[in-house]
């Protein structure tokens, strides 16, 4: 005889310990079902563990730079922009930089004003991102163009930091790939039409 809905055991509303407790009454198939939520129980935690360690761009200063960034918890990534609010590609990167912590949870992203990391340090050098990893410098992208121009974009800039390693992008190729085959073809054709 099949089970009736009101004799299905609720799961659902349990927690381990009372899972534990009743497993007496269960049969294979209640078995089977049980294991089966509590693995999915296990992902879902895991998986919020993971990705909700950050998920947004956090102002710090120069004195929380050894504790934020060069030691900060092992095996996490860590981008830091050194920038100055007047420099408007700074301010632009900021913008990026807060939809890619939210896109990228498991990755630390902090800013600073420069100069309350690095004294005199000077505004050709800015934008300065540094990207971290166990302590270790792993990448750095220094000034406007390093950093892609005035005209960067939020994926140029999701690719920049995946190539260097400090998170896994889903786009599938490099976003400028396209103005730099349009620039090269235009040349081709600027070239051809000369002759």
């Amino acid at each position: 005889m099949s089970k009736g809905l009101s004799a299905v055991k609720p799961y659902e509303k349990m927690n381990m310990k009372q899972l534990k407790e009743a497993e007496d009454e269960f049969d294979e198939e209640d078995m089977k079902a049980v294991e089966m939520y509590r693995k999915q129980r296990l992902e879902e935690l895991k998986s919020l563990q993971k990705g909700q360690r950050y998920g947004e761009l956090r102002e710090i200063s120069g004195e929380q730079y050894v504790k934020e960034v060069t030691n900060a918890q092992k095996d996490v990534w860590v981008v830091i922009h050194l920038y100055r609010p007047s420099i408007p590609l700074c301010v632009l990167i900021n913008r990026h930089l807060s939809l890619l912590a939210t896109k990228f949870p498991e990755t630390k992203f902090v800013k600073a004003i420069a100069n309350s990391c690095i004294e005199n340090y000077h505004d050709s050098c800015l934008p300065t991102l540094f990207v971290y990893e166990n302590g270790e410098i792993k990448g750095k992208l220094i000034g406007i163009r390093e950093c892609g121009g005035t005209k960067l974009t939020v994926e140029e800039l999701e690719w920049k930091l995946a190539e260097i390693g400090a998170l896994k992008t889903d786009l599938e190729e490099n976003p400028r790939k396209e103005v730099v085959d349009m620039m090269t073809s235009s040349l081709r054709n600027a070239s051809i039409n000369d002759d």
